[in-house]
């Protein structure tokens, strides 16, 4: 396995996160059991979940899930880099949502509970709160730190000018402020190149990408497509018709470079600069084992370049569209 640091922070992490949405959702207990050993018996040290995640279980599933995992013992919990995150809305109460300092202390203190653990090691807040100010959110973050509940901050799904701001709030404190982003990021959306990832190096913030594979669509979905069985959503399949000429190429190349579509799109990610780890959310230990390829693949300067060609990318903001 491949560890690197977590942004400006000393924590090292896996260059895989392994994502736990399915967890509950898609994945039944004892299978996501198993897939959280095979992760760490695989080197991964670095998982990902939400208060809200939990599908069929409803809220707080999937962390409860995690939970019960690490009430296991054998050192599941030291061994685990555990990141969740707050935001939605855990109920149609007033409060139970968002950042205010109120919901943070609460919310922080249900995820504990639900995973069984005294502390979050990245504690992220899964979407920007226009409504509450950054003093106030950094506030409710010390104490947090300050009682040995979290050690790092986190944000998802983040504009440039946004981490930016936080960064500035926190300084103003003296408080470390953001260590890290999740966001959307693969061959197929590349937006936060804009500005997002100049603002994410600038202010030393490590990136983790979700959805690498654009929901399946860069993980030879053609392919899969052959196979009479296999059933895809209208949504999938108007996406799949507005990029089929891209995808047939890339697949072609992926065949040309020897290896499965999937791993070169993990494979792409792991080669840019800007990006700690992606995150794979494996379903099945099938899926984990997929994932797990792409770090043997090294993509020379020739395949990043047919890469981009398939695929432009975004010359860092303000450049893309000043002089």
């Amino acid at each position: 396995m491949q560890y690197t640091h977590l942004g400006r922070s000393g924590l090292s992490v896996s260059r895989l996160v392994l994502g736990t949405m399915n967890f509950g959702m898609e994945t039944e207990e004892a299978d996501s059991f198993a897939i959280m050993d095979a992760a760490h018996d695989a080197g991964l040290n670095f998982f990902d979940t939400a208060n809200r995640y939990g599908g069929k279980t409803g809220p707080g599933g999937t962390e409860s899930i995690i939970g019960r995992w690490f009430a296991q013992g054998g050192g599941r919990r030291e061994k685990t880099g555990l990141a969740t995150k707050l935001y939605g809305e855990m109920s149609d109460w007033p409060n139970d949502g968002r950042l205010s300092a109120l919901n943070i202390r609460r919310a922080l203190d249900a995820s504990l509970t639900r995973l069984q653990t005294d502390h979050i090691d990245l504690y992220q807040f899964h979407h920007i709160d226009r409504d509450t100010p950054w003093d106030e959110i950094w506030q409710a973050m010390e104490v947090a730190v300050a009682q040995g509940k979290i050690l790092y901050a986190g944000s998802s799904n983040f504009a440039g000018w946004h981490l930016a701001t936080a960064q500035e709030a926190a300084r103003r404190r003296d408080f470390t402020g953001l260590v890290s982003e999740q966001s959307l990021y693969n061959l197929l959306a590349r937006t936060i190149e804009l500005e997002l990832i100049p603002a994410a190096q600038h202010n030393g913030i490590g990136l983790i990408p979700w959805s690498p594979l654009q929901g399946g669509l860069l993980g030879g979905v053609l392919r899969k497509e052959r196979d009479s069985s296999r059933r895809t959503s209208e949504r999938a399949r108007a996406e799949l018709e507005a990029h089929r000429s891209q995808i047939e190429r890339y697949e072609d190349l992926a065949d040309e470079l020897g290896h499965e579509p999937g791993d070169v799109a993990l494979a792409w990610l792991l080669h840019q600069p800007a990006v700690t780890a992606p995150i794979i959310g494996p379903r099945t230990m099938e899926q984990l084992e997929a994932g797990l390829r792409a770090l043997d693949v090294r993509l020379d300067a020739d395949a990043l370049a047919r890469l981009d060609e398939l695929f432009p990318g975004h010359r860092p903001a303000p450049e893309d569209y000043a002089w």
